[in-house]
């Protein structure tokens, strides 16, 4: 039966005298994505020929924080409907699933928000190109049995493994890893809403806790040791308008000065995260307890610096913060450019301070994921450790599930780890 795909999860509307149903993306054993049709409603609608989606939006939907949610029971089932049943099946989400295929390929929505970026007016330089191509050259220090001695040998490794296929049998064998709690506080009706994606929770173990009451948003405690060191990161999901404040908040009691953020505002026509800090022409952002002050900024090809201070309103106590925004990255995809990758978490890597490392996409698994791997992985290299890209993977999932989402972002970890190991051993040849 036809109907109009939606970007929010495939809301369409049956032709005339066929009931309104909802296409759900539902994820399979073996990672592909099948689709469930299930019944919002059984009342017919008359319509003329296909609703269009701003109709369908308008009459069954309304719009908070750039996401299409189902309106509340009594708008949509009003008290004097007939024969509605209380069935379990109709559960009104209020975010929508992580949608599990690509959008559109050249949506003028990406073009404009390159175009918005290169009209925006440069201020004083942070780094240069130059400083950026020497922070990826990963040094490790030097030893008789490290990395460094035995760098052939390991790159003659990974190459076997993407030959013979094995690392995409790591990859569907994460697969298999299941989640290891219920996540029970996202879950709380209270805080359902504060989910971009209703099937993206965070543990309720490694959940992050804002205020003296530990309250909720959807971001996790990623604890990596490396050696002797303990990497300490927070992935969370893409602020929407109403929790940007809890963001700010995070981000001031864990007193951390780096943000990553690995995705546009919007890609394909679809919201990915709220702004959620300021931009020219407005140089401030004025939240419940804290005012944000844009200092400077600096655009790149691939990514943005800009240097935020957060003023606490009570206190007066004043934190600067660098806000990396790395926009060559497709959602679900891996970017054009290792190197360019490799000059952001290098950058990240030095600029960190304070806190733990927060690293957010849309959804907070799949970018961010990679993200957090690379820059172990590059860690480890640095420390003339040897690594285990299935181990680290394992253990962010641990920490919040379905950390690096597809595939391709696996392997591209692996590439990372093996251009850096090719750079090691050209350089000591020379």
């Amino acid at each position: 039966m036809p109907y109009i795909e939606d970007e929010y999860g495939g809301l369409g509307m049956l032709e005339v005298q066929q009931a309104i149903t909802w296409k759900d993306p539902v994820k399979t054993r073996k990672g592909s994505a099948k689709t469930v049709e299930k019944p919002l409603r059984t009342r017919t609608v008359a319509v003329s020929h296909i609703a269009t989606r701003s109709f369908i939006k308008a009459l069954f939907f309304k719009e908070t924080d750039n996401r299409a949610f189902p309106a509340t029971k009594e708008e949509f089932w009003p008290e004097n409907s007939e024969n509605i049943s209380d069935s379990p099946q109709r559960v009104y989400a209020k975010a929508p699933r992580r949608q599990e295929t690509l959008g559109r390929e050249g949506d003028s929505s990406d073009e404009d928000e390159v175009q918005r970026l290169s009209m925006l007016p440069q201020g004083p330089s942070v780094v240069s190109e130059e400083e950026l191509t020497q922070l990826a050259l990963v040094k490790p220090t030097r030893s008789k049995c490290g990395l460094r001695h035995n760098a052939r040998q390991l790159i003659q490794k990974i190459q076997r493994q993407m030959e013979e296929q094995e690392i995409l049998k790591e990859f569907l064998s994460l697969e298999h890893l299941k989640p290891l709690d219920d996540c029970q506080v996202a879950k709380a009706p209270e805080n359902r809403e504060k989910n971009r994606y209703r099937d993206i929770l965070p543990y309720d173990a490694t959940r992050v806790p804002i205020g003296e009451a530990k309250g909720y948003i959807n971001a996790s405690y990623i604890h990596v040791p490396v050696g002797t060191e303990d990497l300490w990161y927070i992935s969370t999901q893409g602020p929407l308008l109403s929790t940007t404040h809890d963001f700010w908040q995070m981000v001031w009691e864990n007193n951390s000065n780096v943000i990553a953020m690995i995705t546009r505002e919007q890609e394909h026509g679809v919201s990915k995260c709220h702004r959620y800090w300021p931009e020219p022409p407005h140089s401030s952002l004025d939240l419940l307890r804290f005012q944000l002050q844009l200092l400077n900024y600096q655009i790149l090809d691939y990514f943005v610096i800009r240097i935020i201070e957060m003023i606490h309103k009570q206190t007066q106590e004043r934190r600067v913060v660098q806000h990396l925004q790395f926009t060559n990255w497709p959602d679900h995809g891996t970017p054009k450019s290792l190197q360019h990758l490799v000059k952001f978490v290098r950058y990240m890597r030095k600029t960190h301070q304070s806190g733990p490392v927060i690293a957010h996409c849309s959804a907070g698994i799949g970018r961010s994921g990679v993200l957090l791997c690379v820059d172990v992985v590059l860690i480890y290299i640095e420390k003339d450790l040897c690594f285990d890209i299935k181990q680290i993977v394992t253990h962010m999932r641990n920490q919040r599930f379905g950390m690096i989402q597809t595939k391709e972002q696996y392997v591209f970890c692996y590439e990372i780890a093996l251009e850096a190991l090719k750079n090691i051993q050209s350089r000591d040849f020379q």
